[in-house]
């Protein structure tokens, strides 16, 4: 039953991080994943809880490590975008 509700929650997170990332406009898409990567840390977080939980059973820990693997591109993925992003706005030393 456990298992059922894990994988349940999982799949629900999956369609509902596709709905609201679909949703947002490429103009607001960067700001916003730049302020939600402290979120993301979240997601992590509830990731290896999920994995530490469900350790009796070898279906419990391959979902907590695909959720431990998906929320940690999330976070470097924001990173790294913001890190585009923050480039952008930097002067060119010697430029014109």
């Amino acid at each position: 039953m456990d298992m059922l509700l894990l994988l349940f929650t999982f799949v629900l997170a999956i369609f509902l991080g596709f709905e609201l990332i679909s949703k947002v406009p490429s103009q607001l898409h960067t700001p916003l994943m730049s302020g939600s990567n402290a979120i993301s840390g979240i997601s992590i977080v509830g990731a290896l809880l999920a994995a530490g939980l469900s350790a009796d059973s070898v279906l419990g820990i391959v979902l907590g490590l695909v959720a431990v693997i998906c929320a940690s591109i999330n976070v470097f993925g924001g990173y790294v975008v913001t890190d585009r992003m923050l480039s952008m706005f930097k002067s060119k030393e010697g430029g014109n």
